[in-house]
């Protein structure tokens, strides 16, 4: 498709916040927590005072345009606060994950050659702290809030007209953030983004596909994604562009209570966190001893939802079901997103169609996307009006895709990325000799434009016979069993496929009660109980049914530990990190061939 919107060479991400202030300067443009815990209105008149104010200290201390300056902070308000005083004097965001190493973080600070870092927490500015005598262009360690304010402190002298003047110098080809990739195989590469990029993919999104979130009265969203992640990051700087209100929560632990507190008009999230929420009511229903309707429950919203892409809609049994369902089940899940999301936005990994028909039949369609960080995020994206579950959706105005001999989805258009950060070869090989940038994606495109992926190139298993197994099909299948919080399907150079299983420790415990298990048992006591192994096979036999023969998983290995972030077996976005994860269980693979 064509472009909707084109991005003036002059432009950049600072300019939204000096027109919305001129234009709409009592407009709500963001909600933050106040002393009280309760949430404030900030108007386009408030930011850009607050923006001019950071923009004027950063100034002062020598901050130049092109300088690269890093964040290492939880999802917050200061931190779109910073991105848009960081834009406004021409500097160059780092993000850096706020679970992050010490030796990322130093990885990251070294490779970009920051001249300033601002950090959230104690923890991180001694983090940084220990590696400053092998990071010579890193000038200022700053920390939130404390030398935030001696920074607006020491701006005094700064004009208006010289801070405006400045919020001018960059340009459309200049960059904006060089985001780091998370790492889930070798040492992180820095992807450049440029203004254009952004905005690009942003007005091209948000003029066409989403133009149905924007058009809501009232529409808002509450971040909890870490704002290091470009899914995030384009969804902070699409509400500001589109009039979208957006409030931030910084820590996962508080998600409902946040949620029902701010009542989004949309979420966005990881396929996990959708998953989190199915798993929890599952689990809930069962100690309840509500299983069975739950059960029925959510096959009935499947049913539904698959029966609303049928010419004939739902049969009238099939309704009244689901308007029984409705008030005894499905109220409390959209609760559970606040009450009043209608529309959920899935990306960052593939979203189990079982999943996107369960909470479309509940009355929350989740919108699946599709991107990359080098993409600038989404490529391709389903839309209220045209959704087709299963798939990635259609691709945005502006962005071409198409599939090369092998499979590989392949894209172009003005979002893509022009480069890795001091990285010339990284960068010649992401590009085909045409011009196009090679996502390391399987996929295919239907005859009607819809994008489906398939597999990760890298991450196509071989088995010894032959036989080519897209992991991803099987571990989302999986994933959806309130039981399991992660696995890892195996069997490259192997005679059959196999899984590793880890068991979701809040489930764990209720499964425990309900099964007459010793309360104190941990899974390391009963990885071999024929009931949990039972319970488990039950998901792998489901997972089956999507694969033939050759494919299916043979045999399963339950850890008695979890994949987590802080042990390193997780990416940012909750991806597995295979290569992390094959090696520190490289016993446990060896015992499923045993």
């Amino acid at each position: 498709m064509p472009a909707l919107a084109e991005v003036p060479a002059s432009a950049n991400l600072a300019d939204i916040v000096a027109r919305r202030a001129t234009e709409q300067p009592r407009a709500v443009m963001l909600r933050r927590k106040d002393a009280a815990g309760r949430w404030e209105d900030v108007t386009a008149r408030q930011f850009a005072d607050e923006v001019r104010a950071v923009a004027r200290g950063l100034i002062a201390v020598g901050v130049a345009p092109g300088d690269r300056v890093a964040l290492m902070s939880h999802t917050r308000y200061e931190w779109t606060l910073l991105d848009y005083a960081l834009w406004s004097v021409g500097a160059v965001v780092v993000p850096i994950y706020e679970t992050s190493s010490a030796e990322q973080a130093e990885w990251i600070l070294s490779d970009s050659a920051a001249r300033a870092v601002i950090v959230e927490t104690e923890g991180f500015e001694q983090m940084i702290a220990a590696a400053r005598d092998r990071l010579p262009a890193l000038e200022h360690l700053w920390r939130l809030r404390e030398d935030l304010d001696k920074l607006i402190a020491g701006g005094g002298d700064v004009s208006d007209e010289t801070a405006a003047e400045r919020a001018k110098a960059a340009t459309a080809a200049d960059l904006a953030t060089v985001i780091y990739t998370s790492g889930t195989t070798g040492r992180p590469k820095g992807c450049e983004l440029t203004h254009e990029n952004l905005l690009s993919v942003i007005r091209n999104t948000f003029m066409g596909p989403l133009a149905a979130i924007h058009s809501v009265s009232g529409a808002s969203t509450l971040l909890f994604l870490p704002l290091a992640h470009v899914f995030a990051r384009v969804i902070e700087i699409g509400c500001l562009e589109s009039g979208i209100v957006l409030g931030h929560c910084d820590d996962m632990a508080n998600l409902l209570p946040e949620l029902a507190s701010f009542q989004p008009s949309f979420v966005l999230a990881v396929p996990r966190v959708f998953e989190k929420v199915y798993n929890g009511a599952e689990s809930k229903a069962a100690a309840d001893g509500k299983g069975k309707i739950f059960a029925r429950a959510a096959a009935t919203a499947v049913a539904y939802s698959e029966a609303l892409g049928s010419p004939s809609g739902p049969g009238l049994r099939l309704r009244a079901e689901h308007a029984v369902f409705d008030r005894l089940v499905y109220n409390k899940l959209r609760a559970a997103l606040g009450g009043h999301a209608a529309l959920a936005i899935s990306g960052g990994a593939a979203l189990a169609p079982r999943l996107g028909h369960f909470f479309r039949g509940v009355g929350v369609a989740v919108l699946e996307g599709y991107g990359l960080t080098e993409t600038s995020a989404p490529v391709s994206v389903n839309r209220p009006d045209r959704q087709k579950i299963g798939t990635v959706g259609l691709p945005l105005p502006g962005v071409a895709v198409r599939i090369a001999d092998d499979g590989e989805v392949l894209v172009r258009g003005k979002s893509i990325f022009p480069g890795y950060w001091r990285n010339d070869e990284a960068t010649k090989d992401a590009f085909t000799a045409d011009g196009w940038y090679a996502t390391g994606d399987i996929g295919e495109l239907d005859d009607e434009g819809f994008l489906s992926i398939t597999g990760r190139k890298k991450e196509i298993i071989v088995t010894a016979g032959g036989k080519n197994v897209s992991p991803a099909v099987l571990e989302d299948r999986m994933r959806m069993h309130a039981l399991i919080s992660q696995c890892m399907v195996v069997g490259d150079g192997r005679p059959f496929v196999g899984v590793l299983v880890t068991i979701d420790p809040e489930a764990f415990e209720s499964w425990k009660a309900r099964h007459g298990k010793p309360s104190d048992a941990t899974v390391a006591d009963l990885r071999d109980d024929p009931d949990l192994r039972a319970e488990v096979q039950e998901a792998v036999d489901d997972a089956n049914k999507a694969v033939s023969r050759a494919e299916a998983i043979k045999k399963f290995r339950i850890l008695d530990v979890d994949f987590t972030q802080e042990d390193g077996h997780l990416s940012a976005k909750l991806g597995i990190k295979r290569s992390v994860l094959a090696k520190e269980f490289a016993s446990e693979i060896d015992a499923l061939y045993s």
